[in-house]
C-alpha cells in the first residue's frame, strides 16, 4: 500500500516546539485502572442504555472530556440522542418444532423486531437453507432455488469457507458479512421468510451457548424504523445443535450429512416438518445518547480523525441469585477508559493538532452496533470530512506484547501509520488470530466503513513481552474469555493493564500523525469498502 497524496506528513519527531513526547510518557496506568474501576463498579449498574447506569456512565464521560479541554461535538452538546426501541420477549415461551418442545434459553432463543404485542408462528413449514447467504460475488445463493416467502428457515453459523477453507470458497477461515447473524436475519426478511432460526456450533460462532443465551434474552434494542418493524421477519433466534440433530432426524436426515452438502454449493432442502412459537413482547421506545466531543484543529478544523470506544453493556439480570450485575469491565470499560485518557493526552498538547480530533462514546453497541449504526447514518460530521475511525473495544488486559494484531488486517492504509507507531515501542504488525470468528464486522469501526470511511481497529495481540508475561497470559486468558459477556467480567486488581497502556499510547499516535498531514488514507484495492 502507498499513500497518496502526501504532500505533508508532519510527525512528532518533526513538529516545531511540541511536547508530544511528554504528554505521551504521562499517559498512565494509574489513570486508566482508575477509569476501569469506576465505570465497571456496581453503581453504574452494567451500563444498560436508557437506565440509570447510563445516566451515571454520561455525567461520568462528559465531565472528564470537559476537564480534557474538550467542547461538545455536536453544536454545544456532547450529546447526540439516538431513539431506540426496546422489546422484551416474555420469557414464557415454547417453541413447538416438529415433535419437539424447546425451552427458552436451554435450547433455544426467539423474539421479533416487530412493533406487535403478540407475533404468532403457527405451524409455519420449515426448510433447511444451509448457510442462508446470497452473495452474487461468491456465485452462491442459497436461496435461488426455493421460495421461503411464509416459512421459516433454519440455517448454519458463519460462512461455507470456515470449515472448508481450502476450497477456495469465500475467504477461507476468515469470516465474511455474510457469516454473521446480523446478516442471516437480514437476508431471511429480504426474502419474504416467517421466521429464522440459526443452528449454534460453538467454533463457527466463536462463543458458546451462554453466550446466546444471555445476549439474545431480555430487553432487546433496535433503532426506531419507520415501517414498525414490518419487513422483519415476524420470529428470528437460535437453536442448540442438539435440537437441530433431533429436528434433522425427526425428518430422517442426518445433521452432519446435510450440513457437508450445504458446505459443497448453494442448498435446501424441505424438512417436511413444522413451526410453532407465540412471542409476546412488552415494548418501550426510548432515547438513548452516543457522547461526542471534539478538540478543534488548528489548521484544518473541518476535517475530523473520529475515534470510538462504545460505553454500554448487559446490565443486571433480577432473576439470577448472588451477583446479579454484568459490570463490563473487559468489555468496554477498558476502551471508554482509554478515550478519556487520550482526550486528556490531546487536550494537554501544545500545539493543538491540525486536524481536529473527536471522541464518540457510542449507546447500544451490545445490541448489534446500533449507536455507531444511528451515527453513521446520521454523522454530525459530514461523513466526506471524516479523514478516519480508530476503535477501541475490549483491550488487552493480558499484557504488553511484541505485536499488534489488526483485525482486518490489509484493509486500509491507516496501517502505514500504525506500523510507524509500533516501531517506535519495537513492536510489529499482525494479523488478528481468529480472522474466522469476523470482529471486523462485530464493534463499531463496521459502521464507519459501511459508509466508506478508513476504520481502523487494532490492539494488543499474542506475542508476550517476556516469559513471565506469557505465564501470566496462559492463566488470565482462560478468566477472560471464560468471562465475556458474563457477571464474571469485573475489574481485577491482579490484571496486568501495561499492554492497555501501550495500545493507547499506540493509538495516539496514530491519531496524532494523521491529524498533523493533509494526506487521506484510502482503502486498499482489494477491500470491499470505497468512500461514498
Amino acid at each position: 500500500m502507498t499513500l497518496t497524496a502526501c504532500s505533508k506528513e508532519q510527525t512528532a519527531e518533526t513538529a516545531p516546539h511540541n511536547n508530544f513526547d511528554e504528554i505521551y510518557s504521562n499517559i498512565s496506568e494509574t489513570e486508566l485502572k482508575q477509569h476501569i474501576q469506576t465505570l465497571s463498579s456496581d453503581e453504574f449498574g452494567g451500563r444498560l442504555p436508557t437506565t440509570e447506569g447510563e445516566t451515571k456512565t454520561v455525567e461520568y464521560l462528559i465531565e472528564h472530556l470537559k476537564e480534557a479541554g474538550f467542547k461538545g461535538g455536536n453544536g454545544d452538546s456532547f450529546l447526540q440522542k439516538v431513539e431506540l426501541m426496546q422489546i422484551t420477549a416474555d420469557a414464557d415461551m415454547t417453541l413447538n418444532l416438529g415433535e419437539q418442545s424447546l425451552d427458552y434459553k436451554i435450547d433455544m432463543v426467539a423474539g421479533s423486531k416487530r412493533e406487535q404485542a403478540e407475533i404468532s408462528l403457527d405451524n409455519s413449514e420449515v426448510v433447511f437453507l444451509g448457510f442462508g447467504v446470497n452473495a452474487p460475488e461468491y456465485e452462491w445463493n442459497d436461496y435461488a432455488n426455493v421460495d421461503v416467502k411464509g416459512k421459516t428457515v433454519i440455517v448454519l453459523v458463519n460462512d461455507p469457507g470456515f470449515e472448508n477453507p481450502d476450497s477456495g470458497k469465500f475467504q477461507g477461515k476468515t469470516m465474511t458479512y455474510y457469516g454473521r447473524w446480523s446478516y442471516k436475519y437480514e437476508e431471511a426478511s429480504r426474502q419474504g421468510a416467517e421466521a429464522i432460526f440459526i443452528v449454534h456450533e460453538t467454533a463457527p460462532a466463536s462463543y458458546g451457548w451462554s453466550v446466546v443465551a444471555n445476549s439474545w434474552s431480555g430487553p432487546q434494542y433496535g433503532l426506531v424504523s419507520k415501517d414498525a418493524g414490518a419487513s422483519r421477519v415476524a420470529v428470528e433466534g437460535w437453536i442448540s445443535r442438539q435440537a437441530a440433530e433431533a429436528l434433522f432426524a425427526e425428518a430422517g436426515l442426518n445433521f452432519e450429512d446435510e450440513k457437508a452438502k450445504a458446505l459443497q454449493g448453494p442448498y435446501s432442502k424441505a424438512l417436511k416438518v413444522s413451526a410453532s412459537v407465540t412471542v409476546k413482547n412488552s415494548i418501550e421506545k426510548s432515547e438513548s445518547d452516543n457522547v461526542i466531543a471534539t478538540l478543534p484543529g488548528t489548521v484544518r478544523s473541518d476535517e475530523h480523525i473520529i475515534y470510538t470506544a462504545h460505553w454500554d453493556h448487559l446490565g443486571s439480570d433480577a432473576t439470577k441469585d448472588g451477583d446479579h450485575i454484568y459490570n463490563g469491565a473487559h468489555d468496554n470499560a477498558t476502551g471508554t477508559a482509554a478515550l478519556l485518557s487520550m482526550a486528556k493526552a490531546y487536550g494537554s498538547l501544545s500545539p493543538k493538532p491540525e486536524r481536529s480530533i473527536t471522541m464518540l462514546f457510542v449507546t447500544a453497541e451490545e445490541q448489534g452496533l446500533l449507536g455507531s449504526k444511528y451515527y453513521a447514518d446520521n454523522p454530525i460530521i459530514p461523513l466526506n470530512k471524516t479523514v478516519a475511525n480508530i476503535n477501541l473495544d475490549a483491550m488487552n488486559v493480558l499484557g504488553r506484547t511484541k505485536d499488534v494484531a489488526v483485525i482486518g488486517k490489509g484493509k486500509s492504509e491507516l496501517e502505514i501509520y500504525l506500523t510507524k507507531a509500533a516501531e517506535k515501542q519495537n513492536r510489529i504488525i499482525t494479523e488478528e488470530d481468529r480472522p474466522e470468528a469476523g470482529y471486523y464486522y462485530r464493534s463499531d469501526h463496521f459502521s464507519f466503513a459501511k459508509q466508506g470511511v478508513p476504520a481502523l481497529y487494532a490492539k494488543g495481540g499474542n506475542q508476550a513481552i517476556d516469559d513471565e508475561t506469557a505465564a501470566y497470559r496462559k492463566r488470565m486468558n482462560v478468566i477472560v474469555t471464560g468471562c465475556y459477556h458474563q457477571v464474571c467480567d469485573q475489574f481485577r486488581e491482579s490484571w496486568d493493564i501495561s499492554g492497555i497502556l501501550e495500545d493507547t499510547q499506540l493509538l495516539f499516535d496514530v491519531g496524532y500523525m494523521i491529524a498533523n498531514t493533509d494526506s487521506w488514507a484510502a482503502w486498499s484495492p482489494s477491500s470491499e469498502f470505497q468512500r461514498k
